[in-house]
């Protein structure tokens, strides 16, 4: 699942030994074994070149969004190596620790878990907020996308057109007509944080009442949604689910969610020796957004394909990738 291309150009040719230097010719290609083994272990993963550490969290989106990453900066000359399924304080120290030189992180997880500041509600205005930050620690950011990877409040497609609820307006005006009628499933984290469900209804005036919100798993939130146990269920603006079950998203229009946005977060240093990565993964940021992610997910997570392929099919079918 997780994409790692060495290329080696050490390829060395075939000879014969004749009968005069056998044992000169033979000590000369052991000894050049020898030197390219011990450089080689000591690079840690190739020789010379063009290196980088690309880092990844624990789940699909990030594994697409390295994996992406690999096939670009490879088919720019770039040896890469991946160190992916971590978790996600455990890659941001290794990005400080410079174990890993770039990794694709998300400004709210970036702003409000890292680095202890306020919410952000203006996307272009967080970024610049964890940019000024990060710079303190020998981090820089750059090439912000369109991918969203916040809170969301979804709906079936069916009944939220059946009831008019396109926005979270919408939803807080027909909870206060229509009292005790609607249900929601929220794992307990997102029920009880001041910047979860209790910031949405004091932020939009309504409030569901006793008995009408079903805590459970977060992963269970939209299957109890789908089999019509409750009305409305928090998810990730990105989830995969919300395609799988017809789900659609309640525009927040008062834009109470904090900004998630995948940025490309990469060591100071690492930058200023190689400027080009900004090119080589703006495409990325230009052409990705929460609804490709969404499908990208899908492919993954519901129908069971391979990181690998379905980043490179990607890549491949938006003319950012050769198809060889």
């Amino acid at each position: 699942m997780l994409f790692q291309k060495v290329r080696d150009d050490r390829n060395l040719q075939k000879h014969r030994i004749g009968s005069g230097g056998r044992v000169k010719n033979a000590l000369k290609w052991l000894t050049l074994f020898l030197i390219l083994a011990m450089t080689s272990a000591c690079s840690g993963f190739g020789i010379g070149g063009k290196q980088i550490t690309v880092g990844g969290k624990n789940f699909t989106e990030q594994y697409l969004l390295s994996e992406m990453t690999g096939f670009l900066l490879t088919e720019e000359g770039f040896t890469v190596k991946q160190m992916n399924n971590l978790g996600s304080t455990v890659v941001r120290t290794a990005l400080k620790n410079e174990q890993v030189d770039m990794m694709w992180e998300y400004t709210g997880t970036a702003l409000i878990t890292y680095m202890g500041a306020e919410p952000i509600a203006d996307p272009q205005k967080a970024f610049q907020k964890v940019k000024k930050l990060d710079a303190k620690r020998g981090i820089h950011w750059m090439n912000m996308s369109q991918v969203n990877n916040t809170y969301a409040l979804v709906m079936n497609s069916d009944q939220a057109n059946e009831l008019g609820i396109k926005t979270i307006s919408d939803l807080a005006a027909y909870v206060k007509e229509h009292p005790g009628e609607l249900t929601m499933a929220s794992d307990a984290e997102f029920a009880n944080r001041p910047d979860g469900l209790p910031g949405v209804e004091e932020k939009y005036g309504f409030e569901f009442g006793p008995g009408q919100i079903k805590q459970m798993e977060l992963g269970l939130t939209q299957r109890a949604l789908n089999n019509g146990q409750v009305d409305v269920s928090v998810a990730f603006e990105t989830d995969a689910t919300i395609k799988a079950y017809d789900l659609v998203v309640l525009e927040d229009d008062r834009q109470f969610f904090p900004p998630y946005r995948a940025a490309v977060a990469i060591n100071q240093e690492v930058y200023e020796k190689y400027p080009e990565i900004k090119e080589i993964t703006k495409p990325l940021a230009v052409k990705l957004n929460s609804d490709i992610m969404r499908e990208l997910n899908y492919k993954v997570d519901v129908e069971g394909k391979s990181v690998s392929v379905v980043a490179h099919e990607w890549l491949v079918e938006n003319g950012l990738l050769n198809n060889d």
